[in-house]
This record gives C-alpha cells, sequence and structure tokens, in this order.
C-alpha cells in the first residue's frame, strides 16, 4: 500500500479496528477514513453508497460487525444474522461499485463445524455442522467469506478474508452479559478482588480449550495479509496454542490478585469443546504472533484499570 494511500478501517471504534488503526499509524499511514456508527450506519445501504461515492477509499478493513459471547449469540440470533449480513454486504459491494483496489473481510473462527479435527483447517469450512449458540453470527461470517469469493470470481476483485481466533485486548467490551470469555473473566476476578469476594463463579465445566489472540498481533497479521496475500482461500490468524478455560481462569486470579476459590457451574453451556486454529498456512507466509498470553492479559488488565475503573 503506498503511505499516502486513503484507506478505510470500517469499525474502527472497536477492538479489531481500533488496533488496525494504530498499526497503521505505527507504519506511518495518515490518510485514514474513519466514522463512528451514529456517523456512518452500515446497515443502511444508501448511506454505505453515498459515502463510497464521496471518499473512494482505495483499501478496506472491514472489521465492523455485531459481536458478543455466548450469551449474546444465544439470546439474540436474530440481530446477529439480520445486522451483519447488512453490514458486510453493503461495504463489500461499495468497495466493488467504486473501483477499491483491495478489501479484506474479517471473519470468525466460530465459523468452523462444532466437531471438526484439531486444529482447525481452513478446508475445513462448511464440512459439518456449527455450534448452535453462535449459529447466526457464523452463517452470517460465512456468507461474507463466499461474497468475497463470488466477487473475485466474477468481477476479479482483489477481496481477500482472515479468520482470527479469539481476540482480546485494548478497546474490548468487558460487559458481563454481552462481552466474550476473556474480558468477562478479567471484570468478574478483577470486581471480585475488589469487593472482597471469596469465590469466583465461571460459566461451564472450565474443561473447554480455547485459543487467544492479543489484539495488535491480529493488527499486525491484518496488515502483513493486506501487502502480501492475495487469494480467493481463507487464512487463519492466531497463535496455533490454546489453554483450557479453568488455566485461563488460574491466570486472571494471578494478574489481578484474587485469592479466593473458583467455582464452576456446569449448569451452563461450554459451547465448542476444543477450538484451536491451524496457522501453518500464515506461518508459511512468514508471519507469528508475538505477544504471549500472560503477557497479553497484563497489558489488558492495565487498560482495563485505567479506562474502567
Amino acid at each position: 500500500m503506498d503511505i499516502n494511500a486513503k484507506i478505510y478501517v470500517a469499525g474502527s471504534r472497536g477492538l479489531v479496528g481500533s488496533a488496525i488503526v494504530r498499526k497503521l499509524q505505527a507504519e506511518g499511514y495518515s490518510n485514514i477514513l474513519q466514522r463512528t456508527s451514529q456517523e456512518l450506519d452500515l446497515r443502511n445501504q444508501v448511506l454505505v453508497d453515498e459515502f463510497f461515492r464521496t471518499e473512494r477509499p482505495q483499501y478496506i478493513f472491514l472489521a465492523a460487525a455485531k459481536v458478543g459471547g455466548i450469551h449474546a449469540n444465544n439470546t439474540y440470533p436474530a440481530e446477529f444474522i439480520y445486522e451483519n449480513l447488512l453490514i458486510q454486504n453493503n461495504v463489500i459491494q461499495g468497495a466493488h461499485q467504486y473501483g477499491a483496489r483491495k478489501l479484506m473481510f474479517l471473519g470468525s473462527s466460530c465459523i468452523y463445524p462444532k466437531f471438526a479435527m484439531q486444529p482447525l483447517k481452513e478446508e475445513y469450512l462448511l464440512t459439518g455442522e456449527l455450534e448452535p449458540t453462535n449459529e447466526s453470527y457464523a452463517i452470517a461470517k460465512i456468507a461474507g467469506i463466499k461474497m468475497c469469493q463470488a466477487y473475485r470470481q466474477q468481477y476479479g476483485d482483489d477481496f481477500i478474508s482472515v479468520m482470527p481466533t479469539n481476540l482480546y485486548g485494548i478497546n474490548d467490551n468487558f460487559d458481563l452479559a454481552n462481552s466474550h470469555v476473556l474480558p468477562a473473566l478479567l471484570r468478574k476476578f478483577h470486581e471480585a478482588k475488589e469487593t472482597g469476594s471469596t469465590t469466583v463463579t465461571v460459566w461451564g465445566s472450565g474443561k473447554p480449550r480455547r485459543e487467544f489472540l492479543y489484539v495488535d498481533d491480529m493488527a499486525d497479521a491484518c496488515y502483513f495479509l493486506m501487502k502480501n496475500y492475495s487469494d480467493r482461500e481463507i487464512v487463519n490468524i492466531g497463535t496455533g496454542s490454546d489453554v483450557t478455560i479453568a488455566e485461563l481462569s488460574a491466570m486472571m486470579a494471578d494478574v489481578t490478585g484474587f485469592k479466593g476459590e473458583i467455582v464452576y457451574d456446569a449448569s451452563k453451556p461450554d459451547g465448542t469443546p476444543v477450538k484451536r486454529l491451524d496457522v501453518s498456512k500464515l506461518s508459511g507466509l512468514g508471519w507469528q504472533a508475538q505477544t504471549s498470553l500472560q503477557n497479553g492479559i497484563e497489558q489488558t488488565y492495565n487498560w482495563f484499570k485505567e479506562h474502567y475503573c
């Protein structure tokens, strides 16, 4: 990407989008288009078309999405499929119609079948049933992947798709009802320590295994792939290693200084038993994550204390 190229980061206030903006600025890019959801409702086709017609961005990072954890996905499936389809359809069509040079669509590792072999390879897409608790979100993301592939096939558009693992870090959502597991646990353990509680209750059995990637590593990978990758096939982005929820909880207790007991509520859903990405394709292209889980959690906790406490 030319240093003066006009770059649109859709979702620039979110966890991933804000990290991509930080990365671009660190690399010397200054012509970065950012719009809040109040300034530009990406669900509105007319407004999105007007934006692309006026601004004509050359590169697009499509990081905007309606996101949430198990509870949110299970409670609001209609909103998750409807709003995500609207957002991605409008942005991808706008990029095509107004001649963008390249677009990166950010999916999610939940696109893979619930009981697919581990680690999850890119070719496992659409080979089995999805995890029911986030099926609506996953189907929307799969549609985005297929839309990028269709535009590449029919029009020759350089649209690529990447699949990040579970992300966390600066600008995460720490709402206990609607956030993902890591930020929710971080807040739970912090509040337990602050209130002097003797226990923290964690949803599920603690046995599921999850992979976590620090969001600034994710942004670095996106920047790397935008410069170095052009193909219809998706690319996984992750660390290639995982931990159990119980191990993650113990790490949270250590980082926050919580000294009490961790209790597991097995009546709550575990979700997918294991979810770890095969990142050999990305590694083969020359990229690897740099931030350890312990270090990433510590950085996230420091940011949380500064902005939420």
